[in-house]
């Protein structure tokens, strides 16, 4: 472990990764050519997205399943295969159901090459890497949002759609050509099987959903990733430019943002979770309060919101990408080597499912407001999109409920396994209360 070979194929994994990010993120640059390239509503135009995330968040579990059984190599391979697929049908389609088929390929793609990357890190390293590795995973993959914002939304302009989407399609060739060529499953040839038979999908599926930790894991992720996949995905850049009236070039400078958050955070969160690793739920916790913060000033802010508060709100936003990470450090922590692929599926599921219910109910929530005005106007306005971003607030209580239940369950696991689990603030503060008392009246 941790040869020089392993960092070669992890570099390779993650320039995989990177490109499907470009994928992932580009048709949220596209959205305002979207509505007029396929004459597109609200709602048509957030289907383009939602496609995309049932697919991804549909096929994690499958996705985690077969890693386990065939390998990441395998399942980066196709994955890039299936993304460029999906981006040439993109560049040729001149109606919704089209673009609809090419965003289902993308989408089918992307899901199997992030839990690929991150099941890679345990075959290949040691495990006091494998939180910092996760996170500069995440970090590097986060720079594939830098490529669509800046080089591919500049291609859009000046080359137009076709030749964008098909430029695109040529970076999954490269992962491709890398997944064949420098990624291994594992250092050596592949373990045998233990003798007996193979356990089935629904046992391994049901033995990862059972640790407390995946379902920790999952509603972490639930919680502190979707805010940002609504605003990179669909959302964002529309409510910046329509809504809040800035540039489109300012609103494209802002999205950068969300990588440069990424870089500063994520190593910070890699050491964090390394060394205190009995506070990530509490560092999860402080995350999702921040999320909730950003978008109550923002949406409750008199008129236009400053520029210092939108910075606020994107960087707010944004520490939920680097932050969800620690949702993946839950599952394999938690689970046996065989079932980690599918514990990870699992768990990336979450933010993917919050953000594609997310998508589609800001997109009719803007509809219904525009048909609610008679039609007429301009279908994003400032007003329109307070109401339907505040949709928002329900899946982020959701998932602070779910995180809440799953980490009990999780601390009563730990303390049956004899793992010193520490007390949580409120526990603290009465005990101080109950050691002054007991010091002021001995005999008590």
């Amino acid at each position: 472990m941790d040869s020089a070979r392993s960092w070669w194929v992890w570099a390779a994994s993650v320039v995989a990764y990177l490109i499907a990010v470009t994928h992932r993120t580009s048709f949220g640059v596209a959205g305002l050519q979207a509505t007029e390239r396929f004459d597109a509503t609200a709602s048509v135009l957030a289907m383009f997205s939602v496609v995309q995330l049932i697919v991804y968040a549909g096929l994690q579990i499958p996705v985690g399943l077969m890693i386990d059984r065939w390998g990441p190599r395998q399942m980066i391979a196709s994955g890039a295969v299936l993304m460029v697929v999906g981006q040439a049908l993109l560049a040729l389609a001149a109606s919704v159901p089209a673009g609809l088929v090419g965003r289902f390929f993308v989408g089918a793609g992307d899901a199997m090459t992030f839990v690929s990357v991150i099941r890679l890190l345990p075959a290949w390293f040691s495990g006091y890497r494998i939180p910092m590795l996760t996170q500069f995973t995440g970090m590097i993959g986060q720079l594939g949002q830098l490529l669509s914002l800046v080089p591919f939304a500049a291609l859009l302009h000046w080359a137009g759609w076709s030749n964008a989407f098909l430029s695109l399609a040529a970076l999954g060739v490269l992962a491709l050509g890398l997944a064949l060529a420098a990624i291994r499953n594992q250092p050596g040839p592949r373990p045998a099987a233990p003798p007996g038979r193979r356990p089935k999908t629904l046992a391994m599926l049901a033995g990862a959903w059972r640790e407390p930790g995946t379902r920790l894991g999952f509603w972490t992720h639930f919680s502190t990733q979707f805010s940002t996949n609504v605003f990179l995905l669909a959302w964002g850049y529309p409510f910046l430019v329509s809504g809040q009236g800035l540039e489109p070039s300012l609103a494209s400078g802002l999205m950068t943002i969300f990588v440069a958050v990424a870089l500063l955070f994520g190593p910070f969160f890699g050491g964090a979770v390394s060394r205190y690793p009995l506070r990530r739920s509490t560092l999860a916790f402080g995350i999702v309060f921040g999320i909730v913060a950003g978008w109550l000033a923002v949406l409750l802010w008199p008129g236009r919101a400053p520029l210092w508060l939108l910075v606020v709100l994107i960087v707010l936003v944004a520490i939920g990408g680097p932050g969800s990470m620690i949702g993946f450090d839950f599952a394999r922590t938690f689970n046996p080597p065989n079932i980690t692929g599918t514990a990870t599926g699992i768990v990336n599921v979450g933010g993917f499912f919050a953000a594609l219910v997310s998508v589609s109910a800001i997109g009719l929530l803007l509809d219904v407001q525009h048909a609610a005005a008679g039609g007429e106007g301009d279908l994003y306005t400032l007003d329109a999109f307070r109401w339907a971003l505040a949709f928002q607030f329900l899946p982020l209580a959701v998932g602070a409920w779910g995180m809440l239940s799953a980490r009990r369950a999780a601390r009563a696991a730990m303390a049956r396994r004899g793992i010193l689990v520490p007390p949580l603030l409120g526990s603290i503060a009465r005990r101080a209360r109950r050691e002054r008392r007991g010091r002021r009246d001995p005999e008590s």
